[in-house]
């Protein structure tokens, strides 16, 4: 077994049934339903939703992940049930205390035996929760900054600091807002949890069918449309199920065997589609978990986060689409035959209104409402349009299904989100962000060129093999508190953080969707990802460019916010025509690095002209 697997696999999910796999289920759907009502219409307080959402997912972890890649995912072993009555004792502990810990005072108020006891038993249980389901590349960092607090009163020097008890420890970790009950798992309670049942109440009711049929019948026919319709499918999908690796799974499966079948090798076939899903997370009006969590930790409103990041997301999907063109006239592909293609007008007559929850939702965070109140408004709007027809309509044990479904799903998601609070704490007590900042600006000086090169290399070393999530907030943390400093624009800071995080599922050498599109193309998944990394070279290019010229995040007048779109366009097509070598026939060498250094000199002279990149 390779290092690279034993550091990120997982457990199973386990195939429970009968009265235990019924059971199982009713909780899920149950715990599903309160968090519905907690988040979007309760007076609960943040504090006791939190802890309630964390102790019922926990349940529900050793209820249904297995220990490890080994284990038989058809058994329920009995120490999974201690696991799951200590996650609920200690829940109800937490809930029994909300008064007090609300008013207690933090490091002055002395803990109680109970209360070190509780805090001991739920941080060992979230850990174990986020090697389950996470993996132990995470669960080792985790475990790395938990004992840097309590022993890096050892180390001196600049990396030291002073003395922390356990029970200090404690008081900071559980006892207060700044650790596991902090911003990432509160995000995971509320509208992520939300935006996750949305795109799941999507999918059940034929909503992901229909943007796969329109993007077929949109570009089906063209040269290699296969691709095109990966390329567009992911895109759309991924913009309500923010994850990767699940888009890959659902999109890819007919995709990638569409791509193989017209032409395309296994390896660029597996590529086009972590390249398109991966994009995803970055696409408008929805986005993923860590843009929720960006809206949460900076402060700005998410709907200006998801106003800046048009422009960016359809330069990532541009050269994409450019590439798999360029690639289909190179090795002579066409389309796909014409029986195959749903006419756009038939495609739209069916499944045209679930275009209708989007718009929802974009009406929805126009208007100031919070994301909370636009997942719940838009999926109301996905069951109000399956109500239309009848094949499409919600029965109860759908509904039932759904809610179940919802709770699975954010298994994952809780996991990571314990992970980075954890790692938030940690950093809080110990000043470690600071200290980074000075290793930082010793690497890079004063350059703000060379120090977002340093903090898109670290963002991607930090997210290997973790959910974007993750990855997000210990860049968040650890960064782009220098690149305050350097006077960078705390929008563009945090969305040039956000889009190297996202990256890191497709980088090597871990690449997470690339292992998840492996199976599917029936290639090795590091030659999936190094294609993939090719084919998103405008997300490893664009961010800079945003960094230094506001206006590709919407900052600048209509001229300056055309003008800079229209130039990195067009650079990145020339990027992309030198990556493939083929324009209108095959181009030679020299005239590929022509292209190169033209397509970079366009994409960044706004910057070079007005931004004074240095």
């Amino acid at each position: 077994m390779s290092l690279v697997s034993i550091a990120f696999d997982t457990g199973l999910r386990r195939k429970l049934t009968g009265t235990i796999g019924a059971g199982v289920k009713v909780f899920a759907a149950g715990t599903a339903a309160w968090t519905v009502y907690a988040a979007g219409f309760s007076r609960t307080d943040v504090l006791s939703l939190t802890i309630t959402f964390l102790s019922l997912m926990l349940v529900l972890t050793f209820m249904l992940i297995t220990p490890s890649a080994k284990s038989n995912p058809a058994k329920l072993p009995w120490f999974e049930w201690i696991g799951a009555v200590l996650a609920l004792a200690a829940g109800a502990y937490f809930l029994t205390q909300t008064d007090n810990i609300a008013v207690r005072i933090t490091l002055l108020t002395p803990l109680t035996v109970f209360d070190v006891t509780a805090a001991t038993v739920i941080i060992l249980l979230s850990i174990e929760a986020m090697r389950r389901t996470v993996g132990l590349g995470l669960t080792a960092i985790v475990l790395l900054f938990i004992a840097y607090n309590l022993f890096g009163d050892l180390l001196g020097g600049p990396m030291g600091h002073g003395v922390i008890t356990y029970t200090h420890f404690l008081d900071i970790m559980v006892f207060t807002t700044d650790g596991l009950f902090g911003v990432p798992l509160r995000v995971a309670a509320t509208y992520a949890f939300l935006f996750v049942m949305f795109g799941t109440v999507l999918a059940k009711t034929g909503g992901a069918d229909f943007f796969f049929d329109i993007a077929a019948s949109l570009t089906g026919g063209t040269k290699g449309g296969p691709a095109k319709i990966a390329v567009i499918s992911s895109g759309m999908y991924g913009t309500i199920s923010g994850s990767p690796t699940s888009d890959v799974v659902t999109t890819g499966s007919v995709t990638i065997p569409m791509m193989k079948r017209l032409g395309y090798s296994s390896t660029f076939a597996g590529a086009v589609e972590v390249a398109a899903s991966t994009g995803g997370s970055l696409v408008p009006p929805v986005m993923g978990a860590a843009a929720f969590i960006m809206a949460e930790y900076t402060g700005i409103e998410y709907l200006d986060i998801a106003l800046a990041a048009v422009l960016p997301a359809l330069l990532y999907y541009i050269p994409i689409y450019l590439q798999v063109h360029l690639r289909a006239n190179k090795i002579g592909l066409e389309g796909l035959d014409p029986s195959l293609i749903p006419p756009v007008l038939e495609t739209l007559k069916r499944g045209g209104l679930f275009m209708v929850p989007l718009v929802v939702i974009t009406w929805a965070l126009v208007e100031g409402y919070t994301p909370t109140y636009a997942a719940i408004y838009g999926t109301l709007a996905v069951v109000a349009v399956s109500m239309v027809r009848k094949d499409t309509r919600l029965k109860p044990a759908v509904v039932f299904d759904i809610l179940a479904d919802t709770c699975v799903k954010s298994v994952a998601v809780v996991g990571a989100c314990a992970a980075a609070g954890l790692v938030i704490g940690g950093i809080t007590m110990t000043g470690l962000a600071s200290k980074f900042g000075v290793l930082v600006f010793l690497v890079s000086g004063d350059s703000v060129l060379i120090s977002l090169i340093v903090a898109a290399g670290l963002t991607l070393l930090l997210g290997l093999g973790m959910p974007t999530p993750s990855a997000y907030i210990l860049a968040a943390v650890l960064i782009a508190p220098v690149m305050q400093q350097l006077g960078i624009d705390l929008m563009a800071g945090h969305l040039f953080l956000l889009y190297f995080a996202v990256m890191s599922a497709l980088t090597p050498p871990v690449a997470v969707a690339a292992y998840a599109a492996s199976a599917l193309a029936d290639a090795p998944p590091l030659k999936i990802a190094g294609v993939a990394v090719r084919i998103a070279i405008g997300a490893f290019l664009v961010p800079f460019t945003f960094v230094h010229d506001p206006a590709l995040i919407l900052q600048g007048t209509p001229f300056e916010i055309a003008s800079a779109f229209i130039l990195v366009a067009i650079g990145l097509s020339m990027v992309v025509a030198a990556q493939e070598g083929y324009l209108k026939g095959l181009l030679s060498v020299p005239v590929r690095l022509i292209l190169l250094v033209a397509g970079l000199a366009t994409i960044f002279l706004r910057p070079i002209l007005f931004g004074g990149v240095s």
